[in-house]
C-alpha cells in the first residue's frame, strides 16, 4: 500500500472545492479532480473510498474547522453580548477569508442526500450545546436552536457576500447587525 502524503491530500481537497464550485457535484468527476490536483485517479482512491465518501469527508472536515474557528475564542466568563458579538464577527471574517470553503459548505449543506450521509458531527454538537447552555443560564431567550442558528448566522452570510465600498462601512454594517441580533436573542435587553 502506498503512503499517504498530506500535501497531495491538500491538493485533492482544493481541487474538489474548486471543481464543485465551478461544475457542481455531477461535473466534478474523480478523473477531473485528480487532474486538477495534479495526481492520478488511483492516488485519489488512496485517500478516499469513492467520490461520495470524498465529498462527505471534506465537507465534514471543513464544517468542523469552521465551527472550531467560531468557538475557539469564547470563554466561560464572557457575557451574552460578548458571545453573540464574537460568534458573529468570527463567522463574518471566516466567510471573508475563506470564500471558496464557505461556498463549498453552503452548496453541500443544500444537498439533503449528501448531508444526511454525514451523521453526527462534533463541531455542530458543540455549538448546539453552547446555545442550549446559554438558554439554560437564561442568557438567551428560549428559542428553538434551529431558529437561533438562523438568526445568528443567516444575516451574517447575507452581508459577508456583499462587500462594502469601504472598511468603515463594513465595520458599521457588522456592528449594526450585532446590535440587532443581540436585542433579538439576549434575554431582557
Amino acid at each position: 500500500m502506498r503512503k499517504k502524503d498530506d500535501e497531495k491530500q491538500k491538493c485533492i481537497k482544493n481541487a474538489v472545492v474548486q471543481l464543485i464550485l465551478e461544475e457542481g457535484f455531477q461535473g466534478a468527476s474523480v478523473s477531473k479532480i485528480a487532474k486538477a490536483a495534479g495526481v492520478s485517479p488511483a492516488t485519489v482512491y488512496i485517500y478516499y473510498e469513492n467520490k461520495d465518501a470524498m465529498l462527505r469527508d471534506i465537507y465534514q472536515e471543513y464544517t468542523e474547522d469552521t465551527i472550531s474557528y467560531l468557538l475557539q475564542c469564547l470563554s466561560p466568563n464572557m457575557t451574552g453580548d460578548e458571545i453573540i458579538a464574537e460568534l458573529i464577527r468570527r463567522y463574518y471574517y471566516f466567510i471573508i477569508e475563506n470564500k471558496e470553503i464557505f461556498h463549498f459548505i453552503e452548496q453541500f449543506s443544500g444537498c439533503p442526500v449528501l448531508q444526511s450521509s454525514c451523521g453526527v458531527m462534533r463541531g455542530p454538537a458543540d455549538l448546539t450545546q453552547l446555545l442550549t447552555e446559554l438558554k439554560r443560564r437564561q442568557i438567551l431567550n428560549n428559542y428553538n436552536n434551529d431558529n437561533l442558528y438562523a438568526i445568528l448566522f443567516s444575516p451574517v452570510k447575507s452581508i459577508a457576500v456583499k462587500p462594502c465600498e469601504t472598511e468603515q462601512m463594513e465595520s458599521e454594517r457588522l456592528d449594526e447587525l450585532i446590535g440587532i441580533i443581540q436585542r433579538i436573542l439576549i434575554k431582557d435587553i
